[in-house]
């Protein structure tokens, strides 16, 4: 569980409500429906209508590393690969078939089966880079989801502003009708701005750090199964791998 996630969240809710309480407000003033309709749902519309269904799914699938965020040990993956080295040293690539038939993680299991099957170098870095760029892209596409929602909320706060205004200029005459549309206005601003910046955008960038970090941790693997493929020292490997360390 991603703790500081937590943190941000309340920290930003708390920061918010309590200054609002501090100048005098009330949560009540803060809670209005058709404000937060229309910044949610015109948000809401406007990524459906930009974004293809597969990356949206995508996008709902990852959100939930905001809190949970997919395990990525790269001293544990190091001592893997040089493991699979020694392995490869003692018995030869074809040793590695017990090895591939195991491993839980997919993207491993192809570079092993490929060692095991006599694979050239060049042939074996150009399979991985394809699986590699591709679960990337694939990735900070749906990260990049968040973000245009981020670019989005704030404008259709504006709409709804503007919406608030028209309907108290075309109610002046009634002083009992002034009171909602003022609020709706003011509101639907601070929801489209406090979505943007305190959730959406933030949520957007920990996805694509998040799929940065898995990407490298694929790229040790990589040059890993590389150098084994190339008959490289064990301790060579290691050396070599730990430049991907933090």
């Amino acid at each position: 569980m991603d703790v500081l996630s937590l943190i941000g969240v309340i920290l930003a809710l708390v920061a918010i409500l309590g200054g609002n309480y501090l100048e005098g407000g009330h949560v009540g003033a803060l809670l209005n429906g058709p404000a937060f309709l229309i910044v949610v749902g015109g948000t809401l519309g406007a990524a459906f209508l930009q974004t293809p269904m597969a990356v949206f799914k995508r996008s709902l699938v990852t959100v939930r590393w905001i809190i949970f965020p997919p395990r990525i040990d790269l001293a544990g993956g190091i001592n893997r690969v040089v493991g699979w080295s020694q392995t490869a040293r003692k018995e030869g690539l074809l040793g590695l078939e017990a090895v591939a038939d195991v491993e839980p993680d997919p993207y491993a299991r192809k570079g092993l089966q490929l060692l095991v099957d006599g694979a050239e170098p060049e042939a074996i870095r150009s399979i991985l880079e394809v699986d590699l760029y591709t679960q990337e892209g694939r990735d900070i596409q749906a990260a990049k989801v968040f973000d245009s929602m981020g670019g989005y909320s704030p404008t259709i706060g504006i709409i709804g502003a503007v919406m608030g205004l028209i309907h108290v200029m075309g109610n002046l005459a009634d002083p009992s009708m002034l009171g909602s549309g003022i609020a709706v206005a003011f509101v639907a601003t601070i929801y489209g701005v406090a979505f943007a910046n305190l959730l959406l955008l933030p949520v957007g960038n920990k996805l694509k750090a998040i799929a940065l970090r898995q990407s490298r941790y694929r790229e040790m693997l990589l040059e890993g199964i590389l150098s084994i493929a190339e008959g490289e020292n064990p301790r060579s490997i290691e050396l070599k791998l730990q430049g991907f360390m933090d």
